[in-house]
């Protein structure tokens, strides 16, 4: 993966920090076992997190056990969680399906002694230790906005001057984070260009279904033929929309798509100008904080917020309270919070064949 926190320079320095650290806490780690759990296997994103993860692991000393199913649904990640659990993992690393549908099961397993952390979409604040985020809701639903800002001024149409009709089109409204993106995109719109039209203001969700994604792309353009633009602020509705826009004939001149997703899943809808810009952040590396997180505490490593983690080979993360994420969430005393990822990436056809994930 071409990213810095593999380079030799920040390897280096990771070393030399590695050097300062006990022997005895680098032990603990090594004994350490973390269940990573997606919020279904079969996605890109979430197949390039546990890469990310499993080579992380490796050069650490860590085990990850990847474990999940292929379908997004509460029971289904219920099920996986109790089946870590049973094989006696040290902790758990889960991106939920729901904001609040894992909760009983995720405390039960804190109660017989298993970590828990979250990574890409978050839990009960009581229900696990720290989330591993790839950026607040504000910076998210904003960076949403600009890429689709920019790719309109691209095809040239003037964002501040046209009436736009956009849509937002994603999972499910119960998924924490990209429903946090869109209500603070929302706001964004309304602060920066009240001259934008919202032609569904229920959303378009296709549940993480691949199959569903196309077809509800489709039903979005057939509802809508002469919509600018939709914001996809998930991983398996983007690459089901730009599918439903080139099927039906039509291309980045015609109508903007963007959103998040990984590089390589959007890499041929680039290449035929399908799509201008999308965006993401390096989910190798959050499944490599998020995996080491669980280790670390499950070592019996302590934190609190304010306090700075010093990752081998990324380099330091500083622990946020909770309502960074949530207004109004409460954060415990120790190992309770909230790091984020150092960077997010906007990619283009031009720089897509710098990134393998």
């Amino acid at each position: 993966m071409k990213k810095t926190w593999l380079k030799s320079a920040v390897l280096s320095a990771a070393i030399a920090a590695c050097l300062s650290v006990s022997s005895a806490y680098a032990g603990d780690v090594k004994d350490k076992t973390v269940a990573f759990i997606p919020k279904l296997t079969g996605n890109a994103f979430f197949e390039s997190a546990n890469v990310g993860a499993q080579n992380y692991s490796k050069k650490v000393g860590y085990t990850v056990e990847y474990m999940g199913s292929p379908n997004a649904s509460v029971a289904d990640e219920v099920n996986v969680i109790n089946q870590a659990v049973a094989r006696g993992v040290d902790a758990i690393c889960i991106s939920s399906v729901d904001a609040t549908g894992l909760n009983k099961a995720l405390s039960d397993a804190m109660k017989d002694g298993v970590t828990v952390v979250t990574w890409d979409s978050d839990v009960g604040e009581d229900c696990r230790t720290l989330m591993v985020s790839q950026g607040t809701p504000d910076i998210l639903g904003k960076m949403l906005v600009d890429m689709s800002v920019d790719a309109l001024q691209k095809r040239g149409v003037d964002p501040k001057k046209k009436a736009v009709k956009y849509c937002w089109h994603y999972s499910q409204a119960t998924v924490a984070d990209q429903n946090s993106w869109q209500k603070e995109g929302e706001k964004f719109i309304k602060a920066n260009y009240p001259n934008w039209v919202n032609v569904a203001p229920d959303n378009y969700y296709s549940e993480q279904d691949a199959e569903k994604a196309v077809s509800i792309g489709a039903s979005v353009l057939e509802a809508n033929p002469d919509i600018d633009l939709i914001i996809c602020n998930d991983s398996t509705a983007l690459p089901g929309q730009l599918t439903a826009a080139q099927n039906k004939g039509l291309n980045k001149s015609k109508v903007t798509i963007t959103g998040f997703a990984s590089p390589m899943s959007i890499k041929n809808f680039a290449k035929s100008d399908i799509i201008e810009e999308w965006g993401l952040w390096d989910c190798g590396v959050q499944g490599a904080i998020g995996t080491y997180l669980g280790a670390y505490l499950a070592a019996g490593n302590e934190v609190k917020v304010g306090d700075e983690i010093d990752l081998p080979e990324i380099g330091k993360i500083k622990v946020m309270p909770n309502d960074s994420l949530v207004p109004g969430s409460k954060t415990g005393a120790k190992n309770n919070g909230v790091v984020l990822l150092p960077e997010r990436l906007v990619f283009t056809k031009d720089n897509v064949d710098n990134y393998n994930f």
